[in-house]
């Protein structure tokens, strides 16, 4: 029973790294050309996207690390 279990186990993972090239369902198309574009965009260029839509983080917490002042608030208990 374990030997089936893992063998099961071992298929499906084996299934995941299955690849192939994507094409549009039968009887459906691709998008519509953009106005900018001159020609129609296949299936690989519409998955890469510029930078200017995936921008890297903002927050750079350690490049804007300083030193906190005190705290005025902050006393030893009575």
């Amino acid at each position: 029973m374990k030997r089936m279990i893992l063998l099961s186990g071992l298929l499906l993972l084996a299934a995941c790294g299955n690849e192939q090239t994507l094409h549009p369902p039968e009887g459906a198309a691709l998008p519509p050309k953009p106005a900018t574009s001159p020609t129609t965009p296949g299936p690989m260029e519409l998955l890469n996207q510029p930078p200017s839509e995936r921008p890297g983080r903002s927050d750079e917490l350690l490049t804007k690390s300083q030193p906190r002042p005190d705290d005025p608030f902050d006393l030893p208990p009575k």
